[in-house]
């Protein structure tokens, strides 16, 4: 397969801090050997946002999210599957409007990234990515997205969300996005695919590191305890990719300072060929 690694590495409109250094540390511990050595083609490209002076969270984040659309694009157009790697989720509303209409959504998250400002306790815009990418927030800053449309939200499947607003939490009960837990999903994700599955013309799959369970290594300062071991994980993916038409992926949400031993970062590598492999063997 050939692959084009797109980072951006920002967090909160900062570079390479946080979570921001996590798509330069991916990539400096070899992930683009790792996929070459696998036999796929692997080139990659660093996105940075239009302004070049000034960093405000929103304004850049936008910034990013418009610059993602318009790379994955460009790689699609070239035939290349989009690998995102990302400090923020908030890329994943780029990679949407870069693969355009009647996408859907798989949500891999600790969390269901489905605040809005009117919910929001900590005001991390990053925890409102799903509900701006579903159309409930951010409405005409979404719209300034060449490309992008609100994802259906039948057409989204959230799996391991346990961290959760109360807010956020109502709304999602209120939502038609489908949900299953860490524990559920492994056995109960198939049926779920098949339904899903017709309903949209491509699929984005969204893994946030932070979906893995502590015991596996912790990927950030969000990690908490419910979520999936690695095995069951890499299963998971394996599952979505023999289903769905996947056209790209995001790897989101790694923050290197808390993975001394490398456990989380070897997950990621392990994810993305996952992925890949899965695919060049759907074909």
């Amino acid at each position: 397969m050939e692959i084009r690694l797109l980072l951006v590495p920002y967090d909160s409109g900062q570079r390479n801090v946080r979570m921001g250094a996590g798509p330069e540390r991916l990539r400096a511990a070899g992930l683009e050997t790792h996929l070459a050595a696998l036999g796929h083609t692997v080139d990659s490209e660093v996105i940075e946002p239009a302004s070049k002076n000034w960093r405000a969270e929103v304004q850049t984040s936008f910034e990013l999210m418009r610059a993602v659309a318009e790379q994955v694009r460009a790689a699609r157009a070239v035939g290349r599957f989009p690998l995102v790697l990302s400090g923020n989720c908030l890329a994943a509303v780029g990679v949407i409007a870069g693969l355009g209409p009647r996408t859907g959504a798989v949500w891999i998250d600790a969390h269901g990234d489905f605040n809005t400002p009117q919910t929001t306790m900590s005001g991390f815009l990053d925890g409102m990515t799903l509900a701006t990418a579903t159309g409930r927030c951010w409405v005409e800053l979404a719209r300034s997205i060449d490309g992008f449309s609100p994802v259906a939200e039948e057409a989204v499947i959230l799996l391991g969300a346990r961290d959760l607003d109360p807010g956020e939490g109502a709304a999602l009960t209120r939502s038609r996005v489908v949900r299953l837990s860490a524990e559920a999903a492994p056995n109960e994700i198939e049926p779920i695919l098949h339904r899903v599955g017709p309903t949209m013309e491509k699929f984005y799959v969204h893994l946030d590191l932070d979906s893995l369970d502590p015991s596996e290594g912790r990927a950030n300062g969000y990690a908490v305890r419910g979520g999936f071991s690695n095995e069951n994980l890499q299963k998971l993916l394996a599952k979505i990719v023999r289903h769905l038409p996947v056209e790209a992926l995001t790897i989101a949400s790694y923050d290197p300072s808390y993975d001394s031993d490398g456990r989380i970062c070897a997950i990621a590598f392990e994810a993305a060929a996952t992925v890949a492999d899965g695919l060049v063997a759907a074909r």
